[in-house]
């Protein structure tokens, strides 16, 4: 982990960590915003915290490729997607899109 706290991960979570997870590090939010920069029509829909996993983001693509990384809390992916000046959802609120699925579906087809 670097010394600089360039995304905000340490100041914006806070003192609280998910007890058997690993903290959000700058590797994770630089892979989201890599997948944000090379795909079309990306949108970034928010994870919560849970006992064994820290907040995480999932990255959608236009044609419903999908990756998902921790980011340490909501105002990190927040202040990402702001800068990418990419939308940004409350899975809890709007669930996952349905093109994620459709991806999800085409590629067991293809490895089946």
């Amino acid at each position: 982990m670097r010394w600089r706290d360039r995304y905000g991960l340490r100041r914006l979570r806070g003192p609280k960590i998910a007890k058997f997870d690993r903290p959000a590090t700058d590797a994770d939010i630089e892979a989201l915003i890599a997948f944000a920069k090379s795909r079309r029509g990306v949108e970034f829909y928010v994870e919560p915290e849970t006992f064994a996993t820290d907040t995480t983001a999932v990255a959608v693509a236009d044609d419903g490729e999908w990756t998902r990384r921790r980011v340490g809390s909501p105002a990190v992916i927040r202040k990402v997607a702001r800068d990418l000046a990419l939308p940004v959802y409350d899975v809890q609120l709007t669930g996952y899109p349905p093109r994620m699925r459709a991806y999800n579906e085409r590629q067991k087809r293809t490895e089946g």
